[in-house]
């Protein structure tokens, strides 16, 4: 049972991470309007939201999806080993 729910918080790990990297690639070569951007927005926006009140861009440079990226592997790491504590 713990190994499944491992998996399936790896799994998500995995997928928030990925969308973030094409958003921030997406970013650079598809105009804001694009589908394809679109959806992505619409799904990694929410989660940049909250971090980009405390963040302001650097010079230009927004740097709100790589603490998302790096917020969502500490909660993933943290959510496993609470599995594991509990079920071992």
């Amino acid at each position: 049972m713990s190994a499944a729910i491992i998996s399936v918080i790896n799994f998500l790990v995995l997928i928030i991470t990925l969308l973030v990297i094409l958003k921030v690639l997406l970013s650079y070569f598809l105009a804001p309007y694009q589908p394809v951007r679109l959806f992505i927005d619409r799904i990694i926006d929410p989660m940049l939201r909250p971090i980009q009140r405390f963040i302001p861009p650097l010079g230009g440079l927004d740097i709100t999806p790589l603490v998302l990226l790096v917020i969502v592997q500490i909660i993933g790491r943290l959510i496993i080993s609470l599995i594991l504590t509990v079920f071992h």
